[in-house]
């Protein structure tokens, strides 16, 4: 996290008492978007020591190498038995299909030139990927600075709990507090879940 960024997001007092508390957090592309999508599908409705838990078995399953191909090799069962719903074995599944076989180019590469909107908008064609899954991606994948993902839990209890002591705020609320941090609401979103579990 540069200095510009930190300029940007101490310019709110809370968040500068986050940066204070947390030192330099940062957003960064994978080295892997196939396997980062994985653990964002893995994680999907799940807190986060189970979908630690559960990533660990699958991870291991795979013997440490998350590619479409051995997530379509695996046999059912077996990542069935890492924790994984039957679902979920079908939302990676369908994942793997659309890394290995899509015309579109899934990665980061593929969506250099597409917005925010235009990169959810291709994920949520593929089966298993939500609105959710997709603003994961955008930051945890493809190192996107400027998401504010509300639709994670985490996120809306965070902010609530930072700015309003724990009182409800709506979406709008939320949004106005995060446009000090623009262009980059990720980092702000980064501090927002730091607070939340510590």
């Amino acid at each position: 996290m540069d200095d510009r960024i930190a300029e940007t997001l101490r310019a709110d007092p809370t968040m500068a008492s986050l940066v204070d508390r947390h030192g330099p957090l940062t957003v960064e592309p994978a080295t892997d978007e196939f396997a980062r999508l994985c653990t964002s599908i893995v994680n999907q409705q799940l807190s986060t020591a189970s979908a630690t838990a559960i990533h660990d078995r699958f991870l291991d399953r795979l013997d440490g190498e998350v590619t479409p191909e051995r997530v379509l090799a695996a046999d059912e069962e077996h990542l069935r038995e890492t924790g994984l719903s039957g679902t979920k074995v079908e939302y990676l599944r369908s994942a793997a299909r659309a890394f290995r076989d899509d015309d579109r180019d899934l990665t980061r590469e593929g969506f250099a030139d597409a917005t925010d909107d235009e990169v959810v908008e291709a994920l949520t064609a593929v089966r298993g990927i939500g609105e959710w899954t997709a603003r994961m991606h955008l930051i945890f994948a493809l190192g996107r600075e400027d998401v504010l993902p509300l639709g994670d839990l985490a996120v809306r209890k965070g902010i609530a709990q930072v700015y309003a002591d724990g009182d409800d705020l709506d979406r709008t609320a939320m949004r106005e507090i995060a446009e000090t941090w623009r262009p980059y609401r990720s980092y702000g979103t980064r501090y927002i879940w730091a607070e939340y579990e510590s």
